[in-house]
Parts: structure tokens; C-alpha cells; sequence
């Protein structure tokens, strides 16, 4: 039994979406409000990989995970060597991509990802989610995702290029920021992490910065519909690149377990910076990835 506020059984008790429920028509088209200058800003870092490069070390990702890898049919080191010929004069080129979106790349996460005890979001049993998918909660159930997107810059509040690893960010920093926010908006949080991989790995993994519990509750009392980051994890990350947070106080926990709240994980957020809006239009759309725990994703934010 939950012992603290929660979505569950606010959307009846097949709800598998959370607070994705609050992207009405109507809350989609005020938010379309938000778009004065018509320009796109692509708010995701690239997936870069090879088989034999050392291309995806040079994009942030944790330390351990299975990198992104691209095969191509282009070159003897692929998976099928040559070009295919399909008709007089032409040739094609073919794609694999394999990737593990959690730690590696801009993704969104399923509300299926974490839990406790034998239950999901919602109440739904945790024993769906199996090796060959989750059957209920996976991220093709979320749909995509069009509202409208307030920008929390806190480094820019603190007059810093980025957080340190150790910073938090907790309910007052999110206040001083003097974004308004409003039931369904998408909450975007930059802390400027990402620009500490140029440091070099090491750096990168020293630990990172991100929401404190408290935050990230503020955040789920506003009603907000998804909560976006430039960290791995929402929350905090210690040198072991792990929570120092109990259950209770997880992020993972907070949002995506009691509240229903999608999360979005390791975008890129300095060019949205520089345009110093507080708010837009967020357009991302997870690929439908049937019992999925995650989809990479490219966030748009049109200003």
C-alpha cells in the first residue's frame, strides 16, 4: 500500500499512460501557443556507434553500459559486406542499429522500468513484465508526446556553466527559476552535466547532479505530465553512478511508480539554453516498441 499522494486509479484502474492522460486536444493546442518564432531546436545527442570505432566513446553515456553499434552494408567490416546492386547503375546501403537506450542515449523511460514490491504504476502486477516484454506499462503504451515544455535552467540561476556532481536540486531552485508551471506541462531540467564529458570520461563519472527528492515531488504536485533531463537519471548519481537515495525518496520511485510520470533521460540542452525561453512546444514521439522498458527519442522544442 502506497503511503504517500499518488495517481493511482485517478485515469481507472486500466490506466497504463499516468499523467501522459493530462495531453487533452485542448491542452495540445494551448500549447501550440507557445511557438512565436517557428525555429526547431532537436533537444536529443546523436547516437553514434561502429563496430570496430571508437565513435560512441565520444558521447556521454555510463560507464558499463552496452554502447550503441551501427552496422552498415558499405564496407568489409560489416555485417554483409558490399552494396547491393538494384538495378542497372544503382546500389543501396542497408542499416542495423542495435542500442540499449538506458544510460546511452536521449530515451524515454516506460513506466514499466521500476517498481516495488509485486506491483507496477497503478497496481498493475509486476509479474507481466517478463524477459520478452512488459505486458502491461511498456512504452507503447505511451503514445506521442505534444505539450507544453517549461525549461528550468539552474546552472543560468546560479551563474555556472553546470551543476557539480554533488548538487541537488531541490524546490527552491526550481521556484527561482520563476518558470509557471501549469497541469500537463513538460518539465525540462538543465544542469549542464553533459558539457563535463568534454573533461573526459572520468569526469563524467565522478557522479552527477540532478532532482532531490524534494524536487521532484514539487514537480508531481504541479501535475506536470513528464519530467525531462540532461542527466542520466533525473535524480542524483553518486561516483558508483548509483542513488544514494532510499526507496522512499528514489526519483524512479517518486515519479514514475506513485505519480505515473514519464521520464526523459540525456538530453541535450545547451542550444535551448542559449535561447533563454522558459517555455514551448515539446514534440517527442518513443518508437513503439511493444513491452518496452524504454524508446530512444529526438525531443523537439519549436520556439
Amino acid at each position: 500500500m502506497l503511503e504517500e499522494s499518488n495517481n493511482w486509479g485517478r485515469w481507472g484502474a486500466a490506466d497504463e499512460r499516468g499523467t501522459l492522460n493530462l495531453l487533452s486536444p485542448e491542452a495540445v493546442v494551448a500549447a501550440a501557443g507557445c511557438v512565436r518564432e517557428g525555429r526547431t531546436l532537436s533537444l536529443s545527442m546523436p547516437i553514434r556507434g561502429a563496430t570496430s570505432s571508437p565513435a560512441p566513446t565520444t558521447v556521454p553515456h555510463l560507464r558499463g553500459r552496452p554502447l550503441p553499434q551501427h552496422f552498415m552494408s558499405v564496407d568489409g567490416g560489416d555485417y554483409a559486406a558490399g552494396t547491393r546492386a538494384i538495378g542497372a547503375g544503382l546500389k543501396m546501403s542497408d542499416d542495423a542499429l542495435v542500442v540499449t537506450p538506458h544510460g546511452t542515449t536521449t530515451h524515454m523511460d516506460a513506466l514499466c522500468h521500476m517498481w516495488s514490491g509485486d506491483e507496477l504504476y497503478n497496481g498493475h502486477p509486476a509479474g507481466r513484465v517478463r524477459s520478452y516484454g512488459a505486458q502491461r506499462c511498456g512504452i507503447d503504451k505511451a503514445g506521442p508526446v505534444v505539450g507544453r515544455g517549461v525549461f528550468f535552467d539552474v546552472p543560468a540561476l546560479r551563474g555556472v556553466g553546470h551543476l557539480s556532481a554533488t548538487d541537488r536540486i531541490g524546490p527552491d531552485d526550481l521556484e527561482a527559476c520563476g518558470v509557471d508551471v501549469r497541469p500537463g506541462d513538460i518539465a525540462v531540467v538543465r544542469t549542464g552535466w553533459p558539457l563535463v564529458w568534454q573533461d573526459g570520461p572520468d569526469a563524467y563519472w565522478a557522479g552527477q547532479p540532478g532532482l532531490s527528492a524534494a524536487g521532484g515531488r514539487w514537480l508531481a504536485e504541479r501535475d506536470v505530465s513528464l519530467v525531462a533531463g540532461d542527466n542520466a537519471a533525473i535524480g542524483g548519481l553518486n561516483e558508483r553512478q548509483l542513488a544514494d537515495e532510499g526507496l522512499a525518496d528514489d526519483l524512479h520511485m517518486i515519479l514514475l511508480w506513485r505519480h505515473g510520470i514519464h521520464l526523459a533521460e540525456m538530453l541535450w540542452l545547451e542550444e535551448l539554453a542559449v535561447a533563454a525561453r522558459t517555455d514551448f512546444l515539446f514534440v517527442a514521439a518513443p518508437l513503439r516498441i511493444e513491452g518496452g522498458t524504454a524508446s530512444p527519442i529526438n525531443p523537439v522544442a519549436v520556439l
